[in-house]
């Protein structure tokens, strides 16, 4: 009967290889984030190329530092928001562990959730550290500078946009 609760319809991958998956995003996530805070102060920057630095930003907000300079309720009122994508998401791969698109955008949203949520409840914001410039992006965001973002980030993405593929194959298939 356990069998059951870790296999979908589609046999093959099970819900514990899910899981997995986002436990290897949660712990690169982490470890990056380690290595920023053991050797780099707070906005201290390397440079690494003509459109990409590494530096240590503080985002207490939610992405593109939305909400950042609230008073400080926002850090508890993302906390349960990715609190509560992390119990949905959960149910979500519970029910549908062999569609593996599907599971594998939800894994990475998992992940990444889980990895931005522990540095909210251990520092009250999030690490970012990736920094990549452009000319072209100097219109929309100060000094051509994309907002830093981290791998947690960087797994919501891409788990967002295979969310959006696998839909979209979806539909064409019926």
């Amino acid at each position: 009967m356990a069998t059951r609760i870790y296999r979908g319809s589609g046999g093959g991958t099970g819900l514990l290889q899910w899981l997995g998956l986002a436990f290897i995003i949660v712990l690169v996530d982490q470890f990056t984030k380690v290595l920023i805070l053991g050797y780099y102060h707070l906005h201290d920057s390397t440079y690494v190329t003509s459109f990409f630095n590494v530096v240590r930003a503080h985002n207490t907000g939610a992405a593109f530092s939305f909400l950042a300079d609230a008073s400080g309720w926002q850090r508890w009122f993302f906390t349960a928001i990715g609190v509560i994508a992390v119990g949905v998401i959960v149910w979500m791969l519970r029910s549908h562990p062999g569609q593996k698109l599907f599971s594998f955008s939800m894994a990475c949203i998992l992940g990444g959730a889980v990895g931005n949520v522990i540095d909210r409840i251990a520092h009250g914001y999030v690490i970012d550290f990736l920094d990549f410039h452009w000319n072209w992006l100097a219109p929309v965001f100060a000094g051509g500078h994309f907002p830093a973002f981290n791998v947690a980030d960087s797994a919501i993405t891409i788990g967002a946009v295979c969310l959006i593929l696998d839909e979209l194959l979806r539909v064409r298939k019926s």
